[in-house]
C-alpha cells in the first residue's frame, strides 16, 4: 500500500476502539469512517446509514471502500455491497467473528448460536450510552431473563486487554439476565487486523482488474 491512495474503511461503532487502536499503531492504511453502533437496532436504519456512507465514500474515484460489517448484520448485506464495483466487505459473520479473524470462525465456537458475547464495544456501559440500546436495560430483571432465556451463557472477548475494568458491570449483567459467565478469551487485535488487510488486498485486486 505504500505510495498508494488509502481506501475508506466504513465500520460499525462496536469495533471503534479496536480499529482506533490499530490505526494508532500504524497497522491499517485506511481513511476511517465509522457508523453509530445503534444502527444495529433497526435493519432499515442500518441499510440507510450504510448505503449513505458507501455512496459518499465511493464518489471519490481514486479510492476504494472496505466495509467492516458481518453477513448477519443485515438480511441483505451482500446485496447492499454488491451494488458497487469499488466496494468490498470483510469475510465475516458479525463483529465477534471479525475479532476472531472472520471466515466463520465463530461457528467453530458456537455453531448453534447459544452464547452472548461481551467485547469492549458490547459492554453494558457502552450500550447504555447509546439511546437505541438503552431500552434493553430499562426492562425488569424478569423481562431481561425472559429475553435471554434461550441462551446458555456469556463469553467474554478481551480484544484490548482491559476486561478487568468491566468486572462489576459484567457481574450485574450476568445477574440480571440469568446467564452465567462461562469463559473469558483473550483475542487481541491480530485477527481483526488480518481480516481487514485481507479485504484491502482483495479491493486492490478488484480495482487492478478493472483498470486493465
Amino acid at each position: 500500500m505504500q505510495g498508494s491512495v488509502r481506501p475508506y474503511l466504513i465500520y460499525c461503532g462496536i469495533l471503534k476502539e479496536e480499529i482506533e487502536r490499530l490505526m494508532e499503531r500504524g497497522s491499517l492504511p485506511v481513511e476511517p469512517y465509522f457508523l453509530d453502533a445503534g444502527l444495529h437496532a433497526d435493519y432499515g436504519d442500518l441499510e440507510k446509514g450504510l448505503t449513505r456512507a458507501i455512496g459518499k465514500c465511493s464518489r471519490d474515484g481514486t479510492r476504494g471502500v472496505v466495509v467492516v460489517y458481518g453477513d448477519l448484520c443485515h438480511p441483505n448485506m451482500k446485496g447492499l455491497i454488491g451494488k458497487y464495483d469499488n466496494v468490498v466487505k470483510v469475510d465475516a459473520l458479525n463483529c465477534i467473528d471479525c475479532l476472531l479473524g472472520g471466515h466463520g470462525r465463530l461457528l467453530e465456537i458456537d455453531p448453534n448460536h447459544e452464547y452472548f458475547y461481551l467485547s469492549p464495544g458490547w459492554m453494558p456501559s457502552r450500550l447504555k450510552a447509546n439511546a437505541r440500546f438503552r431500552s434493553i436495560f430499562e426492562k425488569s430483571e424478569e423481562e431481561m431473563r425472559r429475553q435471554f432465556s434461550r441462551l446458555r451463557g456469556i463469553i467474554l472477548f478481551d480484544s484490548l486487554g482491559n476486561l478487568e475494568g468491566f468486572e462489576e458491570e459484567v457481574e450485574d449483567f450476568s445477574r440480571r439476565t440469568g446467564l452465567p459467565v462461562l469463559e473469558s478469551r483473550v483475542v487481541g487485535l491480530d485477527g481483526l487486523e488480518g481480516l481487514i488487510l485481507e479485504a484491502i488486498k482483495r479491493l486492490e485486486q478488484v480495482r487492478g482488474a478493472k483498470s486493465r
